[in-house]
């Protein structure tokens, strides 16, 4: 099959797409074809050597979701057949024509949704439904800030907080406010020109937000714990601005009885994950086959082009998902 691999770590030069074998189907696999691949950040970090030559249980290829058409089942698979159109998150191997994805990982599309979409759905969804609803236990009528909100995770964030009933406050750049406000945001927050602590704090006249998703990491933890409501919770999903010279006003922590908790999908045990899918699978999934939630998609490439679509994500341009799309 064809897949994209890197011979060293480099910049988007060295991915190179190549003849690699198919995969093994193991007993509680499922080996789909694939019609579309998510990017994720984590590619990045991948392709520069963050994680060395990593296999996050399924391959070292790049790529965390796909979306396909089942060709081959192990012995142990339930619930699915020959021919089922699935996603799902898989431990690497998104970037080929073909992926294995344990059975428990995998959704069946939902009916009307494209393949495209449906590949940009399991990671970004999953991720936000555990941060919002698993870790910070958002409830119709209260309010949260997420951060970084033009992104995949970010963008599904905001329509999942705003379909839960909550007042949704965001972050981004400010040309993609108008995006940020049509996703379901009520307020809009140009992190670059406005401090979006004094945002919350005029927003909630002094009393802060109950939940705060937060991609970027040290240069927000102070602000975010003292943009939080008394009983706030804090869910640390990235830090893509560095872990160096976080400040933690404890004072605050204590006195607002405050939490603070991170979540990271591709290191965690298999079981944990199956969990994570089958929460999100079971509120949500409904939802995306009446199309009144949807994948947010920026743009797709071919998968031979896939060193393109990691320049477009290194830009910090796009809006929602970028797409890898296989013939």
């Amino acid at each position: 099959m064809k897949a994209i691999t890197f011979a060293e770590f480099g910049d988007a030069d060295v991915l190179e797409l190549t003849d690699v074998p198919d995969p093994e189907v193991r007993p509680h696999d499922l080996l789909v074809r694939n019609r579309a691949a998510g990017l994720n950040r984590a590619d990045l970090t991948h392709r520069r050597g963050g994680y060395g030559r990593a296999n996050f249980g399924d391959s070292d290829l790049m790529g965390l979701e796909i979306a396909g058409e089942v060709i081959a089942m192990g012995s142990e698979t339930q619930g699915f057949a020959i021919g089922d159109r699935v996603m799902g998150i898989v431990g690497g191997g998104g970037y080929a024509e073909l992926a294995r994805i344990d059975y428990r990982m995998a959704m069946h599309i939902p009916d009307g949704l494209d393949d495209v979409h449906a590949g940009a759905l399991p990671e970004v969804f999953v991720t936000a439904w555990e941060a919002l609803g698993h870790l910070g236990r958002l409830t119709s009528g209260e309010s949260v800030l997420i951060h970084a909100a033009a992104g995949g995770v970010g963008s599904a964030a905001v329509q999942l907080a705003h379909a839960l009933g909550a007042r949704v406050l965001a972050t981004a750049d400010g040309s993609k406010r108008e995006a940020i406000l049509g996703f379901g945001a009520d307020v809009a927050i140009d992190y670059k020109t406005e401090d979006f602590e004094a945002v919350v704090d005029s927003v909630t006249e002094g009393r802060g937000v109950d939940v705060i998703v937060d991609f970027v990491g040290a240069p927000y933890l102070a602000r975010n714990i003292r943009s939080l409501n008394s009983g706030g919770r804090l869910v640390q999903v990235g830090i893509l601005g560095g872990i160096e010279g976080a400040e933690l006003p404890l004072d605050r922590l204590l006195y607002r009885h405050l939490q603070i908790m991170g979540t990271v999908m591709k290191s965690r045990p298999p079981a944990v994950k199956h969990a994570m899918t089958r929460r999100f699978a079971d509120t949500w999934l409904p939802r995306f086959a009446s199309h009144s939630l949807a994948p947010v998609i920026d743009s797709t490439f071919p998968l031979k082009n896939a060193a393109d679509a990691h320049r477009r994500m290194e830009s910090n341009q796009n809006i929602g998902k970028i797409m890898l799309t296989m013939a």
